[in-house]
């Protein structure tokens, strides 16, 4: 006796796997930024922080983006729900550091009874050493990059100097010793909120460092009618 019952059996359809969100430069910016106060803070050191934003400005994907900060305070930065916020109409996004990341090349400058320069597009690390010995250095920092939130320049200026210019949207803190000799600082040290630092430090032995501010560019006066 047979029942009076069809089965009929359907196949389903495999479930595709969701597509990887693609990150943009705001996300990768706002976990580096998350990368360089947990340098500043002790937490990460120059090597782990360089190799975490290798990582972080070879991602193609917020998943790629997720793991970087895993392990650090302000991991929710780091956009795990895989979409950027959008700013509320009428509200000002948070502030974000100018130019901070990328990787550094050098980390010393040396004028012995000779002159030295960087400038242009360079990227400061966290700690760069600048040794004037009876010889120049100077230090253009207004189209450079930093290798953190804050960086320390370590100087020493013996029967030498040493010229720093910092660019109005950072933060300078000036900190050295002179002995027959001196450090001057720029008329305005503080910055906008969450923009880098330049600490310098050191000493000037019978030398000079100047750290200072661009010049500001004078505009042409325009003469009107005349006589």
């Amino acid at each position: 006796m047979t029942s009076g019952y069809d089965v009929t059996v359907t196949e389903l359809s495999p479930v595709p796997e969701p597509i990887p969100m693609r990150a943009s430069n705001a996300d990768r910016e706002r976990v580096a930024q998350v990368l360089n106060v947990a340098m500043a803070d002790g937490r990460l050191d120059v090597h782990e922080l360089q190799e975490r934003l290798d990582v972080v400005y070879g991602a193609k994907t917020l998943a790629e983006l997720e793991p970087v900060t895993r392990d650090l305070p302000g991991h929710h930065v780091s956009l795990t729900k895989g979409a950027t916020p959008v700013p509320v109409p009428g509200s000002s996004p948070a502030p974000v550091p100018p130019r901070i990341g990328g990787g550094w090349t050098s980390t010393m400058s040396v004028a012995i009874m000779s002159g030295a320069d960087r400038k242009g597009d360079w990227v400061v690390p966290p700690k760069y050493t600048a040794v004037a010995v009876m010889g120049g250095i100077e230090l253009d920092l207004t189209e450079a990059r930093y290798g953190a939130a804050e960086v320390t320049i370590n100087v020493v200026a013996i029967m030498g100097g040493i010229e720093i210019t910092v660019p109005d949207d950072v933060g300078v803190i000036v900190e050295g010793i002179g002995v027959m000799g001196g450090f001057t600082e720029p008329a305005t040290t503080v910055a906008p909120p969450g923009a880098p630092i330049v600490r310098v430090t050191g000493l000037a032995l019978m030398g000079g460092v100047d750290v200072k501010r661009p010049k500001k560019k004078k505009q042409k006066k325009q003469l009107i009618g005349g006589g």
